[in-house]
């Protein structure tokens, strides 16, 4: 039988370990003090740290649009609205010279680093809640690179079904977009996740098929033969430069107006 001292000498130990851990700074793409990698900077340090009390506050990172979501008008019956689901490859596109959706007026609601799982929490207040008309879903590469824990295939498979089948049962047309190529991952080399992204891809793909949502390939234009991205296409082998976005847009826009009937 168990005496309540070891209960309270192994519980102080957890949390103990716990508290240790969590004065450990991490961020992707930072050294992590790997014999051979340099030290992390003062700059570095202090991002990380304020990185690791937003997900200890706020995991899924609802505030982030909450008070953007607030103050949006109300939708155009004209102007059918469309909301961009993804994480920093979307956010960046928001943030892209060619203002591609301002211009059309498409609501960003990408945010960077996130993975599926972080988007599903979200996904009724960033994307329900603003009645969109489509939406479309660019995600799973953070997941693939371990941006918040282990991830199987399936469990990016999923959330994607899931984030699919609640906009569905909201009357919201959905939009599937590929992973963009990635050959490895600069912020945690060594992950080999180029064949997992086309495998998910392929997913995507047959989902979309079966299930009624479009599939927007931005895979196969944007390859090169090792499944990595096209040399000019990316700053970093992930995230596109606008030569990569110029190449998005025009798919994205087929893809909308197909989801749309048009």
């Amino acid at each position: 039988m168990t005496t309540k001292p070891t209960i309270f000498i192994a519980t102080l130990a957890l949390i103990l370990s716990t508290s240790t851990l969590a004065q450990t700074p991490t961020q992707a793409g930072a050294p992590t003090g790997n014999p051979g990698q340099p030290a992390p900077t003062p700059d570095q340090i202090a991002r990380q740290r304020a990185q690791q009390e937003q997900l200890a506050n706020d995991w899924p990172n609802l505030t982030r649009y909450r008070d953007a979501n607030r103050s949006l008008p109300p939708g155009s019956a004209g102007e059918p609205r469309v909301v961009f689901m993804g994480d920093s490859i979307t956010e960046l596109w928001d943030r892209d010279s060619g203002k591609f959706f301002a211009t059309k007026g498409y609501l960003g609601r990408g945010i960077s680093g996130q993975t599926t799982p972080q988007m599903l929490i979200r996904f009724q207040q960033d994307v329900v809640a603003l009645k969109p008309k489509v939406v479309v879903i660019n995600a799973g590469t953070n997941d693939i690179a371990g941006n918040t824990g282990p991830s199987t295939l399936e469990m990016i498979e999923d959330n994607l079904k899931s984030m699919a089948q609640i906009a569905a049962a909201n009357g919201i047309r959905v939009v599937l977009a590929s992973v963009t190529p990635a050959y490895d991952y600069p912020w945690k080399r060594g992950l080999e996740p180029a064949e997992k992204v086309v495998a998910l891809n392929s997913w995507m793909k047959d989902y979309c098929a079966k299930g009624g949502c479009v599939y927007a390939d931005y895979f196969t234009p944007m390859s090169d033969e090792k499944h990595g991205m096209k040399e000019g296409l990316s700053r970093d082998g992930i995230h596109p430069t606008p030569a990569g976005y110029a190449i998005m847009a025009p798919i994205a826009e087929r893809a909308i107006a197909q989801a749309l009937g048009k």
